[in-house]
Formats: C-alpha cells, structure tokens, sequence
C-alpha cells in the first residue's frame, strides 16, 4: 500500500516539474529584461499561485467540461506568449517603443495566465482521475514558482553576457515557446 503513495507522489513530482518547465522557459526569457530580485520574486509566486489555482478549477470542473476546452485554452496561452515575445523582440530595436504587456498589473496576470493555463487543462483531467488533490496542487506551485525562479535569475545572468541582445532572445524564446505550444 506504501509502494502506492509513494509511486502517487514521484507521478505528481515529475508531473510538477514537466507543468513548471513552460513557466522555467518563459522567466528564462523575461530574466533577460531589466527585473529587480524583489518583481522576480513577485512575478515567480504569481506564477506560482496561477498553477495553483488554474488546475484548482480544472479539477472541479473536469467531470463538467469537455476536452475540447482544453484546446481552446492551449491556443489562447500560445498565442498571448507568442504575442508578448514578439512585443519583447521589436522593442529591442526601438527603444523609445512602449511595452504593451509588462510584467506587472494585468500584464503580470496576463502572463501568468498564459503560462499555467496546461495546468487547467492537466486539472480537468486529474478530477476525473480522483488523485489527491491538495497535494497535487501544492506540488504544482512550489515547483512552478522555482522553475519560474530559477529562469528568472539564469536570465539575469545570460543578459550580463549579451547585453543588449538579451532582449532578442528573450523576445525569441517566447515567441518560439507560443509556437511550440501552437504547432508543437
């Protein structure tokens, strides 16, 4: 029976780290942008948070909903990352170019939306799964708030040795992650 939970939870750990790696991909891109430790700090609980609470509602409506909205939501997550990696890209080239998403209000929101919405759809199916849900939820979050981490601050470092190009790859490595998500 031991054997059981312990295989449980080594499934929800390594499930944790694949729904955080989006979140490690996407902070590695936004690290190269000129964050302060204390809104990497906050943009990583966020992002946290968000991982949290969209397989939350995944899992309460995954006997209700159908597959087909997990699609949806896939596509729209893809597309917002796509477009905040574009937005990232052009400003490289002009400076003067006001960002249309940044990593704070709505934006942080939006971002964090986009990233955490295939735990929604991972949720919708671990509610018809029956797994524990508190401590899949809990393994969500921590792990997707230090992947979020952990991108963050290799970016930092990563835009010490490019400068002003960090923001050309950043900008890219979002743009090919919504990509990813959409044809990939």
């Amino acid at each position: 029976m031991s054997h059981f939970y312990i295989h449980e939870i080594f499934s929800l750990l390594f499930m944790a780290v694949a729904l955080g790696m989006d979140a490690f991909s996407v902070s590695l891109g936004l690290g190269m942008q000129q964050l302060r430790l204390k809104r990497i700090a906050l943009i990583g609980l966020t992002i946290g948070a968000m991982h949290v609470i969209m397989p939350f509602f995944g899992i309460l409506l995954g006997k209700i909903i159908s597959g087909q909205v997990g699609h949806v939501t896939e596509l729209l997550g893809a597309l917002l990352l796509f477009i905040i990696g574009a937005q990232m890209f052009f400003s490289a080239f002009n400076r003067e170019a006001k960002k249309i998403i940044a990593p704070v209000g709505i934006g942080l929101f939006i971002l964090s939306f986009s990233v955490s919405i295939d735990s929604f759809s991972v949720g919708l199916s671990l509610g018809m799964s029956g797994v524990k849900t508190a401590l899949a939820l809990i393994a969500f979050g921590i792990m997707s708030t230090l992947l979020a981490w952990g991108g963050m601050l290799l970016g930092r470092k990563v835009r010490g040795f490019l400068g002003v190009y960090s923001e050309l790859l950043g900008g890219s490595i979002l743009c090919g992650f919504g990509l990813h998500m959409l044809f990939g």
